[in-house]
């Protein structure tokens, strides 16, 4: 019971710590299309792959308290820093849900803009497709971020880079 639950929090402890609710989301979409076992379901939605189990999943976490959401007031926006709690850290000790050592990936994806992870996980959301047909849809789908070709380069190496 609650095996995603722990899984969400060993992947925000993993990170020490996440800041920003589409980070989050970027983060637990590109675990899951490298074969990390997330459940979550996700839709296409303005900013890519969306989960809204995963948002309850979270919301449910920090009504736990496992998980503490700071609000942070930034010049124009709000931003959400999520931390593992001590009653996380309690509750992760008798847990027996299992994750591999790719979780570490999470800590080094965390540092990445949510920009650049947007374009990431909208990359994958289209793996089906050939790369050029990849590229043409990210150019449709996200127009309004004009995303530019060396930013997709990049976003293929990057892909590349965290696949082996």
């Amino acid at each position: 019971m609650l095996d995603n639950h722990a899984k969400l929090v060993k992947v925000i402890a993993a990170s020490e710590g996440i800041v920003g609710r589409k980070k989050l989301q970027k983060i637990i979409y590109i675990m899951k299309k490298l074969g990390l076992p997330f459940e979550e379901k996700y839709t296409f939605y303005f900013y890519g792959p969306y989960s809204e189990e995963l948002s309850l999943r979270i919301e449910e976490l920090t009504n736990l308290g496992f998980v503490s959401e700071v609000k942070e007031k930034k010049s124009n926006y709000y931003q959400y820093r999520y931390q593992v709690t001590e009653q996380g850290e309690d509750f992760l000790k008798h847990s027996n849900t299992e994750l591999p050592p790719e979780i570490s990936i999470a800590k080094q994806m965390k540092e990445q803009s949510s920009r650049f992870l947007e374009l990431v996980s909208t990359m994958l959301y289209f793996d089906h497709l050939p790369k050029q047909e990849i590229e043409q849809k990210v150019q449709e789908v996200k127009a309004k971020s004009n995303y530019t070709s060396e930013d997709i380069e990049q976003a293929w190496e990057y892909i590349n880079s965290i696949k082996k």
